[in-house]
């Protein structure tokens, strides 16, 4: 019987495969070591592999299909209502094999190494901004018991410690100058990190067309528009821009009933960076229409009225998602009066 579909069970060491015929019928149950993945791949016929995107999926994903099959990753939480029994690895594998094999299944777009370079960078310099945040705070906290208040914003920091470190009247004991001084370091450490890093992730930036597409839009900014570049891949993966959108989980959760539509708050699904990237920069496009006249009556300026400004953010991020998507499939550059131009 020819393999039709594989479900793999990814991990460390030890694979499980899973293969079904054309008839859903099991042909294939295989325990493999990473050692022995290749090989066995290399001499199957082409068919279709499904995957869950943990950790090394996009790795196998594009080793796989350099080989010729058709590879498909899952969301881990589209492959857990699979589940009919206990938990084990051969089971996991006919859950997944399952599922790929299913007509309305979402599947996650496959990353290149290009891209996961650069996205990469993002995850290190979003860890470096949360350690730089800690480190801070901590500092902050620390002379606070000391009766020494800093105002909020890690610049003042900068500016206020010299002052006190040379300031021999405020009661600091040396033990404690030496490590305030020491943190403060730290700090500065952290800051050199993080603007090292956004010098790469622009100098990628300027060099790809795509992304300094996107930066055309208000509200997206070389890091939005690079992260959003490297995470999405082909944008025609996505039928259109509300798919695009709810992948962000930029729009509303459903709970309806009985005919009667019932419509909540934002999904959150998806990537929380990406979202969060969206949303920040829909906020700083509502803080400049607040000042400038020259928004009035425009679509912003009509939500802003009707909605307070978190909800006014949200939308305008969805918006702008749905932006990204046509300019990425079609090709075009943004036009500020788009709308009102085709009409």
């Amino acid at each position: 019987m020819k393999i039709t579909t594989i479900g793999i069970d990814l991990a460390k060491n030890v694979f499980q495969v899973h293969g079904v015929d054309e008839h859903g019928k099991t042909v294939l149950k295989k325990q493999l070591k990473r050692d022995q993945m290749m090989p066995f791949f290399a001499n199957l016929p082409h068919c279709r592999i499904g995957m869950e995107a943990y950790g090394s999926a996009h790795f196998w994903a594009n080793k796989l299909q350099e080989l010729g099959h058709t590879v498909k990753l899952m969301a881990p939480q589209f492959v857990k209502p699979y589940v009919k029994t206990n938990k084990n690895d051969a089971a996991d594998a006919e859950v997944i094999c399952e599922a790929v094999s299913r007509p309305n299944m979402c599947f996650v777009p496959i990353k290149n190494g290009g891209q996961q370079a650069v996205l990469a960078l993002h995850r290190a310099r979003q860890g470096f901004v949360k350690a730089r945040t800690v480190q801070a705070n901590q500092i902050r906290g620390l002379l606070a018991e000391y009766g020494i208040i800093i105002p909020q914003g890690i610049v003042h920091i900068g500016k206020r410690l010299p002052e006190i470190l040379e300031d021999g009247e405020n009661g600091l004991p040396g033990t404690f100058r030496q490590l305030i001084d020491r943190l403060g370091n730290h700090l500065k450490e952290l800051d050199k990190q993080v603007n090292e890093l956004e010098v790469q992730i622009q100098t990628w930036h300027r060099e790809n067309a795509a992304s300094k597409k996107l930066a055309q839009i208000p509200g997206l900014g070389p890091i939005a528009a690079s992260a959003l570049v490297a995470s999405i891949g082909d944008a025609k993966n996505f039928e259109n821009g509300r798919q695009l959108a709810a992948w962000l989980g930029l729009v509303p959760r459903r709970n309806s009933s009985g005919g009667k539509p019932t419509l909540l708050g934002i999904s959150k699904r998806g990537d929380t960076y990406l979202r969060t990237l969206l949303i920040h920069g829909a906020r700083a496009v509502i803080r400049v229409a607040e000042r400038k006249a020259a928004h009035a009556g425009s679509w912003l300026a009509g939500v802003m009225e009707r909605r307070n400004k978190n909800v006014a953010a949200v939308a305008l991020a969805n918006k702008n998602a749905r932006i990204v998507w046509a300019l990425l499939v079609h090709g075009r550059d943004y036009q500020v009066d788009y709308g009102s131009a085709a009409a």
